[in-house]
């Protein structure tokens, strides 16, 4: 689905930049930060303000400028007869002042144009219903963008990380009513919705709801695997190869769960142990689980062959 569509290629894609890093405090810390958003929100809607608003504008502009970020590989390689790395037009010379340049890429104008439709659609006046896939292309690009620009660093990092998450989800889904009441009352292009199948029972939101972080936190945790393949070079099973399944079956197992409870699921109850337990499976499987353990995304340098 789009879900492991998004995971698979943020995996593969190739940034210019180098990505921030996760260290071992930041992962520590991220339940207690996510724990601080989430319940704040939660009490603006309770005590009667709502934020949907004024956060999905700001989603909604920084996701005009994520599609047109990584939607300019995407032109080049729709359009490859066009050579874009010269094509560029000519600024107004009022405009050119202001923005201190004189001539603008046409592949970036054209897909921030992309974006700015996008944005105008999704506050179109129309029900959610009708514009959902443009909700979802939003969040596409912010999940793509988010696993480009973030690196894990090590592989214990990621496992404290999830390991985090994975209570923070279970606790504020399970023991509270604070995550689906903010899931299907904040409206902004942060999740992927899905039209949910036929069903005698009447549901009060018309979508079953991924969270981009259900989609982005296990992401970057499979884009690292990726890089473990890079520097362990495997000769069993391919470290990224197992983690994009594992995150195709965690998913399947938290919408099975989803349809036969009729209640919403922690997607990271399922995803966490999938990914986790399925890389250290495959690092015994590979005979290196204490080089997987170990590694660090820096200073890796392919080991030497005995």
């Amino acid at each position: 689905g789009l879900a492991v569509t998004t995971v698979y290629l943020g995996g593969r894609q190739e940034v210019i930049d180098a990505p921030e890093k996760v260290t071992k405090k930041n992962a520590l810390y991220a339940p207690v930060g996510a724990s601080l958003a989430i319940g704040g929100l939660y009490l603006l809607l309770k005590n009667g303000l709502d934020p949907t608003s004024l956060y999905a504008v700001g989603v909604t502009v920084f996701g005009a400028l994520c599609i047109s970020d990584i939607g300019v590989p995407l032109l080049r390689n729709l359009l490859p007869s066009v050579d874009f790395g010269t094509a560029e037009i000519d600024l107004p010379e009022g405009i050119a002042k202001k923005l201190d340049v004189d001539r603008l890429p046409i592949d970036g104008l054209m897909t921030l144009g992309l974006g700015l439709l996008c944005t105008v659609v999704y506050w179109a006046p129309v029900a959610l219903e009708n514009k959902f896939l443009v909700s979802n292309i939003i969040a596409w690009a912010l999940g793509m963008v988010s696993l480009g620009a973030i690196s894990l660093g090590s592989f214990q990092t990621g496992a404290i990380l999830l390991a985090g998450l994975f209570c923070y989800d279970v606790f504020w889904v399970f023991g509270t009513d604070v995550m689906m009441t903010v899931a299907t009352k904040v409206e902004a292009p942060v999740r992927f919705l899905y039209t949910a199948p036929p069903s005698d029972t009447p549901k009060d939101y018309p979508f079953s709801v991924l969270g981009l972080g259900d989609v982005v936190i296990p992401g970057l945790f499979v884009r690292f695997m990726g890089k473990v393949d890079e520097v362990l070079q495997p000769k069993n099973l391919s470290y990224f190869t197992t983690a994009t399944f594992a995150y195709g079956a965690g998913l399947a197992a938290c919408f099975g769960a989803n349809e036969i409870f009729h209640n919403g699921q922690p997607a990271l109850l399922y995803l966490d142990p999938s990914l986790v337990g399925s890389a250290l499976a495959c690092a015994a499987v590979n005979n290196q689980v204490s080089d997987v353990w170990e590694f660090e995304e820096s200073g890796d340098e392919k080991p030497e062959e005995v």
